[in-house]
């Protein structure tokens, strides 16, 4: 026991939640391979090519949260993400061409500029301002299809990077790759990520201490929007047109892979490794849920209730002090 305790303490705040994510991934693993062993025969979840295809629908939402675990980090959240996506992803396919992508992505760092100078400057709650914005950028969205279906199709580009393969691996599996060696780079590579941290932990003295924290906040914003949009774009290509509402299963998901891998719900602490590792847990624990016939709403009051309890283990410690 004395040496279980000797090895659980040289775990830092931040690779306890790693830990407890991977353990749940193997076990998640285990009683899907244990289901379909029994039911099928055979399995299924240990599949290499079953596994690539999960990742690539994991993509789009491993996106999402690496640009949702930079606000967070910040101590705000953005709310806006459903919306983000379903914009996006609109706006690409009505444009269409080579414009297409740029076009979904500047709709996203559109919304994120907007949701950092309220949050920035006007000093308003990111929960608060960043729902309302969700709110306007779906009364526009609905007024631009007239309440209907859009009759636009995505590009052979869009399709491309969500579907495509390269060497048998997805394309779109790749995209998330690269965003996430960006994402490890700003992090822990520049100054921008340790200004992230600091706000994170204290603004009004990371403020003192000469950070930029109002562009810090608008820049982790337009980030988050850029990456939603940029989800948005390649979902448009996974199911070859845009549909309203096509986001809003991204929100909650994302929120909890993030808390999950044990970035802090209040800002100043977190690895990426862990959100990684939280996009994974929800992709295989949503493909096991679909595997066993769980219905939506079922899967919701799981993601809710992951949530709440990753709060009660991680969000109950105190943050990085001063």
């Amino acid at each position: 026991m004395s040496d279980q305790k000797t090895l659980w303490n040289r775990l830092s705040a931040e690779d306890r939640p790693i830990l407890f994510a991977a353990l749940f991934v193997v076990l998640i693993l285990a009683i899907g391979t244990a289901y379909t062993l029994t039911t099928q025969g055979t399995a299924t979840l240990l599949s290499p090519t079953y596994l690539l295809q999960q990742l690539q629908v994991g993509a789009f939402l491993g996106l999402v949260a690496a640009g949702m675990m930079l606000v967070i980090l910040l101590g705000h959240i953005d709310l806006s993400v459903p919306w983000t996506v379903a914009a996006s992803a609109m706006m690409a396919t009505t444009v269409g061409g080579p414009a297409a992508i740029p076009v979904g992505l500047s709709v996203g760092l559109l919304v994120g500029l907007i949701n950092g100078f309220g949050v920035a400057y006007l000093r308003i709650p990111s929960m608060i301002f960043t729902l309302g914005v969700n709110a306007v950028v779906r009364g526009l969205m609905v007024a631009h299809t007239g309440g209907f279906a859009p009759q636009t199709a995505a590009t052979p580009l869009m399709q491309y990077l969500a579907v495509g393969k390269i060497g048998g691996v997805p394309v779109a599996l790749i995209v998330w790759a690269v965003v996430s060696v960006c994402i490890v780079l700003l992090l822990n590579r520049t100054s921008i990520g340790r200004y992230l941290f600091a706000i994170g932990n204290k603004e009004a003295a990371a403020f003192l201490a000469g950070v930029p924290t109002r562009r810090i906040i608008i820049l982790a914003f337009c980030l988050c929007g850029m990456l939603s949009g940029l989800a948005g774009t390649l979902l448009a290509g996974y199911s070859t047109k845009a549909y309203q509402g096509m986001g809003d299963a991204y929100l909650l998901p994302a929120i909890a892979a993030v808390v999950i891998g044990g970035t802090h719900i209040l800002g100043g602490r977190g690895r990426y490794l862990g959100t990684l590792l939280g996009v994974i847990l929800i992709v295989l624990l949503n493909s096991v849920l679909s595997i066993m016939q769980m219905p939506e709403a079922g899967r919701q009051v799981i993601y809710g209730s992951v949530i709440i309890v990753m709060l009660l283990v991680y969000g109950r410690t105190e943050k990085v002090t001063q």
